[in-house]
């Protein structure tokens, strides 16, 4: 008698199956990256110049261009938010909405958004280049260390520019509201410290503190891991690039749905 041949398992089935082992290897890789970036070794004397030369050529071209796109975006609803309360009598809550609405959520989520852009997405093309043509596979025949060479200084370029943006865009938007809401004056800064202090509680500035660095995490080894580990064909025919984004978004929409419903729920 011959021998039965096993049911091909249905095509949702299938997908479902590749989503989570898709998912699996970008979590495990970033267990892997986040246990190097947290280990001394990693920041020794032999491999300290190639990580300091990938963050430096990551971070310095973006400085400029994210500096005017934050000022000219917390300008423009920094002054809608405040001639809009102003109009309805509600200037005592202006500031604050201001800081919500550009510190708490904006400005982590557009510096996000813009170093996936500019870092994280052409360095994944660049290692999807290098797993095309054989370079990795070379790399580890030659004794190396693929995740330290190649995938951590990327993934620590990707980190430091997130938080470096957030941190800077941050200053810079609390600084603008302060001038549009008191001017050149000096006598303004106590009611505006206070009004700062209300909004970030405890609570609040821990929830704001784990959102941007889910951000960074999530920006710096998504796109890596997609760049890594996925391959084009049939049974997946977006490009390397967009599943790498498709899936940035959808953690980005989950660290942001979450921190939402811990600061307003």
């Amino acid at each position: 008698m011959p021998a039965p041949t096993a049911l091909p398992r249905p095509a949702p089935l299938r997908a479902a199956q590749r989503w989570l082992a898709s998912w699996w290897q970008i979590v495990h890789l970033g267990a892997l990256v986040g246990a190097l970036l947290l280990s001394p070794s990693t920041y020794g004397r032999a491999r300290r110049p190639l990580l300091a030369r990938q963050v430096v050529a990551s971070a310095l071209p973006l400085l400029g261009w994210f500096g005017v796109v934050s000022t000219l975006l917390s300008l423009v609803i920094a002054r809608i938010v405040l001639v809009t309360a102003a109009s309805y009598g509600l200037s005592q809550y202006a500031l604050g909405m201001v800081v919500r609405v550009l510190v708490l959520e904006l400005i982590p989520l557009v510096a996000a958004l813009f170093v996936a852009v500019r870092v994280t997405v052409p360095a994944a093309a660049q290692l999807a280049a290098l797993r095309q043509t054989g370079a990795l596979q070379a790399l580890r025949q030659r004794g190396g260390d693929l995740l330290r060479d190649e995938v951590v200084p990327r993934a620590a370029a990707a980190l430091f520019c997130m938080l470096l943006l957030a941190a800077l865009s941050s200053v810079v938007t609390l600084v603008l509201a302060y001038l549009l809401a008191h001017g050149f004056t000096p006598w303004g800064l106590a009611r505006f410290t206070r009004q700062v202090g209300q909004v970030f509680t405890p609570a609040v500035s821990l929830i704001f503190l784990l959102k941007t660095l889910g951000f960074g995490a999530a920006v710096a080894i998504i796109p890596l891991g997609s760049g890594l580990h996925d391959r084009t064909g049939s049974a997946n025919p977006l490009p390397l690039e967009l599943q790498g984004l498709v899936r940035l978004f959808a953690a980005i929409l989950l660290i942001e749905v979450l921190s939402l419903m811990g600061n307003y729920a």
